[in-house]
């Protein structure tokens, strides 16, 4: 036990150095991960790796759903649902259908069933890879937006897809009919578990009296709670999770009632995402040569050339899906056209260039049971795995690899009316400074006027009112270049960089409490975060 544990918490080291490398050298951290865990496997004396299938989709999926679900943007996602849900179940359903029929054919003793769940396995994409990729590049904001909700609900209609393929294998009976039905039954059910549990959660969060660690324990308990119900009664336990998280992430107002439980949710999370990320990218490498010896009647050579077919399938697939879905809505409806910004021809390719596969891809590769329920080997279980394993390489290495270049060679413009990071925070100040000063004089006049520190406040509001209102004109007006704007953020850091240092010789000092000298310090850390951090930028101007 103690040996095992030990090996867990290695693999986890190395995976944040890599991660620290990959940073270092520009280079997305899952594409690193996987190549870094290849190249470690074959080093002599390293212990094989693997993990019980069993407990993958339990302690992988259910965090990583709902923490992607808890930042997407609802109402972008509302705004794109047209496009996302095209690539999100009609993409899936088109891509196993395929992959179906060409395994079914090319493989031999494959079945169609066996197809389809290979397909189920490889249709959907991952918008970690893809997200970590475009993270330092300037793309239109469509883009991200439409790959980061698609991969929200792509990984519940191809698991479903997964689970009647399954059940098929294991059974060998397959109805189309049936399973059109239980699709969506297991999506609607789905959906209403997690929305009925989330609002059981929502409830505690609100009304009884939570301190901020039992907020963010909650918050972590919460997807597992929703995926359990679901497949308790054998409905999508992802859709349950996506759906609740995304009820809650739009209540977090209510729910998180005081910075310090948002700060401390926000940081836990961004703790586990990292550890579990990092784990099963680093986990696709390691796996793959304990996979490639378990290829049981198929030459090493006869596995790489199905991965590579059908890895070369999917891409091609989902380009020449990704236009027609695109433009037909435009040349059938007045309203597409009149409501959004045409899309050229590069959008769409970004998009479609940008379908990386990985965890949720793996994940249900390594669910798949050893055995079946009549105790005999489950068939081509290894081949399953390893063509899944080539097609997360193809697919993470080659289309992440080239997609920098690839927008940088192309150009991609921003297409859409979008108004400035920078220029949005200045108006949202703007209003919160006017609601304050305006509570300050209703509610408290008489404060004002009787107590010195009440007006002081007073004052400090009116100037950063002033400030603010004459930073947003000036915005507006374009009269501040980037240059000035570039050297006003390093004075601003350069001045929390000595504030800092200051803080650390009070606390040599030792007259001041520790306690305070972290809040203090706090606060300067959440001022530096204000900072909009310089991206590199790969785009037309």
């Amino acid at each position: 036990m103690h040996y095992t544990l030990l090996q867990f918490l290695v693999l986890l080291f190395v995976a944040f150095m890599l991660i620290l490398l990959a940073q270092k050298v520009k280079i997305s951290y899952p594409i690193f991960l996987v190549l870094a865990g290849l190249g470690i496997s074959y080093i002599p004396g390293i212990p094989a790796m693997s993990i019980d299938p069993e407990v993958i989709f339990l302690i992988f999926l259910p965090p990583l759903l709902y923490e992607a679900a808890w930042y997407t943007s609802w109402n972008d996602f509302w705004k794109w649902r047209r496009p996302i849900s095209l690539l999100a179940f009609g993409l899936v359903i088109i891509t196993s259908l395929a992959v179906a029929f060409l395994t079914s054919s090319m493989i031999p003793g494959f079945t169609l069933a066996m197809g389809f769940l290979v397909g189920g396995i490889v249709s959907p994409p991952d918008a970690i890879a893809a997200t970590s990729v475009l993270k330092n590049i300037t793309v239109p904001k469509r883009i991200t937006t439409i790959l980061e909700g698609e991969s929200l609900v792509n990984d519940a209609s191809s698991l479903i897809v997964l689970r009647f393929a399954l059940a098929a294998v294991i059974t060998g009976q397959f109805s189309l009919s049936q399973a059109t039905t239980d699709f969506f039954l297991s999506t609607v059910m789905g959906i209403v578990i997690g929305l009925a549990i989330a609002h059981v959660l929502y409830l505690i969060h609100r009304f009884l009296p939570t301190t901020a660690s039992i907020d963010s324990a909650l918050t972590l308990i919460s997807p597992y709670f929703m995926y359990l119900a679901a497949e308790h009664f054998h409905y999508s336990g992802v859709m349950a999770v996506v759906t609740g998280g995304l009820f809650l992430s739009y209540r977090s107002h209510e729910i998180f009632i005081d910075g310090q439980s948002r700060l401390q949710a926000i940081n836990v999370w961004a703790t586990l995402t990292i550890i579990l990320n990092a784990f099963v990218f680093i986990l696709i490498g390691l796996e793959l040569p304990i996979v490639m010896a378990g290829l049981e009647g198929y030459s090493l050579w006869e596995a790489v050339s199905y991965g590579l077919i059908i890895s070369a399938l999917v891409i091609v697939l989902r380009i020449a899906w990704i236009y027609p879905v695109t433009f037909l809505p435009r040349w059938l409806s007045k309203k597409v056209r009149e409501r959004e910004a045409h899309p050229g021809w590069k959008v769409p390719f970004v998009i479609g260039w940008a379908g990386m596969r990985g965890v949720v891809s793996l994940a249900a590769a390594l669910s798949l049971p050893i055995t079946t329920a009549a105790n005999i080997n489950f068939p081509h279980r290894n081949l399953i795995i390893f063509i899944t394993f080539v097609v997360i390489l193809v697919t993470l290495v080659f289309q992440g690899l080239t997609l920098p270049y690839i927008i940088k060679a192309i150009k991609v413009d921003e297409i859409d009316p979008v108004i400035p990071d920078e220029q949005q925070e200045s108006a949202i100040k703007l209003r919160l400074l006017k609601v304050s000063l305006m509570a300050l004089e209703e509610k408290y006049a008489s404060e004002i006027e009787g107590v010195t520190l009440v007006s002081g406040l007073k004052k400090e509001l009116e100037n950063s009112l002033s400030h603010t209102s004459r930073r947003l004109e000036s915005m507006e007006c374009q009269a501040i270049e980037n240059a000035e704007m570039e050297a006003y953020n390093d004075i601003l850091k350069d001045i929390y960089k000595l504030q800092r240092q200051e803080l650390h010789k009070i606390r040599r000092e030792k007259n001041f409490s520790d306690e305070v000298i972290r809040k203090q310090e706090m606060q300067i850390d959440l001022s530096d975060t204000k900072i909009p951090q310089n991206k590199k930028v790969l785009t037309a101007s």
